[in-house]
């Protein structure tokens, strides 16, 4: 006799990628298309809008024009604001973003607290409860000394503010040092209803895994993140790191050769094919403007055609020149 299938669940389609792209153009025209999940801006290059979906982030761009970020997904798009958080969602994504002043928190570490307590408690009421990938920017990420460091207090507070609701596995980030407003924080996230798949890469040390030179509070994320649909590789923050130490101080050429090493092991570990391309978005972050130019040329050497955001950021580590993080579509 044959089973009856009347009560057989379905399993849900994984859900496709986010379209990302770097767009010129008026701001108002770009959240006006259908599907718009965020739009961003970087420096002063833009009007402030209002609409949620809009986040100017504190990173100034050696390329002029400046380029918007568009995020978009196919279904119709919701959004608001709760508290200090600016959200949108659609089709089992969510972007969420705060933009914090430590000076009405008490410093870098009590401000990242807020800063995630906010998005970890929107996160929680909403279906999109996975999160995957992270970005935050703080002013003089590397200023102070020791466990006094900026970044290493802003990585405290995160913990903090997180508790624990990353126990599943922490999501892709970056975390660069801005030179806007003094005391600003911003953080954003992309979230989704499915889980991804973390990566990690086997030439470094995992980064929840630092010893203690690198702070009371090892850094917590994921060196990468295939979304649901196996459809892109959302990469994180990546720098010439080779187990947990920097490698080739003052040298920016060979910083550059060995990110790429590193970027090149995610594809593999991510099963992807090897390099980028004109559909695969990159941001390139420059601690000393005198080397953008540099930088510039030896990416498009690289990856001919890729479009890439080259911006003014301090690495979260003194000794390193260069930073980048993007997407990879299969």
């Amino acid at each position: 006799m044959m089973q009856g299938c009347e009560n057989a669940l379905a399993e849900p389609l994984p859900r496709r990628a986010p379209r990302v792209a770097y767009r010129s153009g008026d701001v108002a025209t770009v959240l006006a298309e259908d599907g718009t999940l965020a739009v961003f801006g970087f420096g002063n290059a833009h009007p402030v809008e209002e609409d949620p979906r809009w986040f100017r982030v504190a990173l100034e761009s050696f390329d002029a024009p400046t380029s918007l970020e568009l995020w978009q997904v196919d279904a119709a798009v919701t959004h608001g604001r709760d508290g200090d958080v600016r959200w949108a969602a659609g089709g089992g994504w969510l972007f969420a973003a705060v933009d914090v002043d430590e000076a009405d928190h008490g410093g870098p570490c009590p401000a990242a607290t807020h800063a995630y307590e906010a998005l970890r408690r929107l996160v929680e009421s909403r279906p999109e409860r996975h999160v995957l990938r992270i970005w935050n920017y703080l002013e003089a990420i590397n200023r102070g000394e020791g466990d006094a460091e900026r970044y290493k207090l802003f990585c405290e507070g995160r913990a903090t503010g997180m508790g624990d609701f990353f126990a599943e596995g922490f999501p892709a980030a970056t975390a660069i040092g801005h030179h806007g407003p003094s005391g600003r924080l911003q953080v954003y996230l992309l979230a989704c209803d499915q889980p991804g798949e973390r990566i990690e890469n086997p030439r470094q040390v995992s980064a929840w895994c630092y010893p203690r030179q690198y702070g009371r509070t090892p850094p917590s994320f994921a060196r990468a993140m295939l979304l649901p649909a196996r459809d892109a590789l959302a990469i994180s923050g990546t720098a010439a790191v080779v187990g947990h130490a920097s490698a080739h101080q003052d040298d920016l050429q060979a910083q550059l050769e060995e990110t790429f090493t590193n970027l090149e092991a995610l594809l593999a570990h991510g099963r992807l094919a090897s390099g980028f391309d004109t559909q695969s978005p990159l941001k390139a972050y420059v601690r000393h403007p005198a080397d953008a130019a540099q930088v510039r040329e030896f990416i498009a050497h690289r990856l001919p055609g890729v479009p890439v955001l080259l911006l003014h950021g301090d690495i979260c580590r003194r000794e390193l020149l260069v930073e980048i993080d993007g997407w990879r579509y299969a």
